[in-house]
């Protein structure tokens, strides 16, 4: 088949492997700085040009399908014909990619009294998912069980396992590979696999080993998901847990009939002493601090954000600085830092690594989650570890634990709303002290690893 790809971004780089060059007419890619420079071999084009060329289907490599696939039709691409990566396998061949161990003696396969747990991650970068999931597996191995963290991606995480004595297997065959082409699976006493990303994996699988399905997944995650493969998910020893009540509605909006539980992830308490953060924010200006962490992009809100700081009056403009801390590469994001040149007290940092993103919530007065929808973001959770308090839109999983005092909701997408509450801050910035040590409350009775742990054991006690 003649495909073309359209996006060059991420998930292009995630998946091209499974795309011979010569099956490729085209890369396209809304981005102009993109379009006519060279990628692969293969020159990128604006999607009305990879459209004039000849080709047989379109992949899109986004999560961004609606738009997406929207923009193709209205420029003349026949719906059958759009496909998404998560369909990749109805389009290539499955041409085994080698798999890497780590901390494992010798090579797959290895005796089977040495298996217990699979812990199967869509990747290992820093995102919450994954770490949610890497903390899982750090709290099996404290309690002594058999484990094996693995991935479709390498990642930082994965360095970070091996610290800690946990044997890793990068197979990027999990992409597009079902349980029954994993052989080296075979043997385990329970698989545990993260995010709806796994779903193609769950459609062929041995029965007789029990699997739990850990969800982390809103709405936007599944607009390029089959739903009649969904439903086809054998549900015989099969266990779905969900983060949150957000990832339980989405799933449950095409399989109603699941049986969904609930587990919430664990945050390592590595917040400094409280007299280590009150000599931290002594040592800023006088200023209330406002922190935002994410992905710069629509599902994350930061231009909501940035409407609310324009609806603040210029003396509470003037005692409040905003700092949005996240992948900056967006089309968003772009226009996110166009208009932020307009506020002097709102900077765009980028990305930052784990250590770094510590001293930022140390610092921080407030964290404020915009999103426009978020099953249950770590950094919240993160924020309440640090004795951050945060102002949640109440599409954010995280909301449905705050009550008055222990942080603010605002309706989503209402950007007055949301300056009145920031607002509110710069002028009472004398109660955020109490207002953060019910956050902290709040993370150690429902994020705390301690507890954490506890909810752990009992849905693993059932297997093991």
């Amino acid at each position: 088949m003649r495909l073309l790809v359209f996006g060059t971004g991420e998930y292009y780089q995630r998946f091209k492997k499974w795309l011979a060059k010569e099956a490729i007419a085209a890369l396209i890619d809304n981005s102009p700085v993109k379009q006519h420079t060279i990628m692969d071999g293969h020159e990128v084009l604006s999607p009305q040009e990879g459209l004039a060329k000849e080709y047989d289907a379109v992949i899109i490599m986004s999560f961004h399908v609606k738009a997406m696939k929207k923009q193709l039709i209205e420029l003349g691409a026949d719906e059958e014909n759009i496909y998404h990566f998560y369909d990749l396998r109805r389009l290539v061949t499955l041409n085994k990619q080698d798999i890497a161990y780590y901390g494992i003696p010798g090579r797959e396969p290895w005796d089977d009294e040495e298996k217990g747990i699979a812990l199967l991650s869509t990747d290992l970068a820093l995102g919450g998912t994954a770490i949610a999931l890497f903390q899982m597996a750090r709290a099996l191995k404290k309690r002594g069980y058999p484990i094996l963290l693995a991935s479709m991606m390498d990642g930082p995480l994965r360095k970070q396992a091996e610290l800690y004595g946990i044997p890793v297997v990068i197979d990027p065959n999990l992409q597009l590979a079902t349980m029954r082409e994993t052989g080296w699976l075979s043997g385990f006493s329970l698989i545990l696999c993260n995010s709806v990303g796994y779903y193609i994996f769950l459609t062929e699988r041995d029965l007789e080993i029990p699997v739990v399905w850990w969800l982390h997944d809103s709405s936007f995650f599944y607009d390029g998901v089959d739903k009649e493969m969904l439903r086809r998910i054998p549900q015989e020893n099969l266990t779905v847990l969900s983060v949150g009540p957000v990832p339980e509605q989405v799933i449950h909006e095409t399989v109603p009939e699941l049986a969904v539980g609930r587990l919430l992830y664990g945050v390592e308490d590595c917040a400094g002493s409280e007299e280590r953060k009150e000599i931290c924010r002594q040592e800023e200006a006088k200023k209330t601090c406002f922190v935002t962490v994410g992905h710069i992009e629509e599902r994350k809100g930061q231009d909501i954000l940035l409407r609310a700081v324009r609806m603040l009056d210029e003396s509470a403009r003037e005692k409040a600085v905003f700092y949005l801390v996240g992948q900056d590469t967006s089309l968003l994001a772009e226009r996110i830092k166009e208009q932020a040149r307009d506020f002097s007290g709102v900077t765009v940092t980028g990305p930052v690594d784990r250590e770094e993103l510590g001293k930022i919530l140390s610092r921080a007065d407030v964290m404020v989650c915009p999103s426009r929808e978020d099953p249950m973001p770590t950094v919240a959770a993160e924020a309440m570890m640090h004795g951050v308090p945060c102002i949640l839109s109440d599409a954010v999983g995280t909301a449905a634990y705050i009550q008055d005092g222990d942080g603010l909701v605002f309706e989503n997408e209402n950007a007055q709303e949301l300056s009145a509450k920031i607002k509110w801050c710069v002028e009472h910035r004398d109660r955020l002290g109490q207002m953060g040590k019910n956050a902290r409350r709040i993370y150690e009775q429902h994020f705390s690893m301690d507890v954490f742990e506890e909810n752990l054991a009992r849905v693993i006690g059932a297997f093991m």
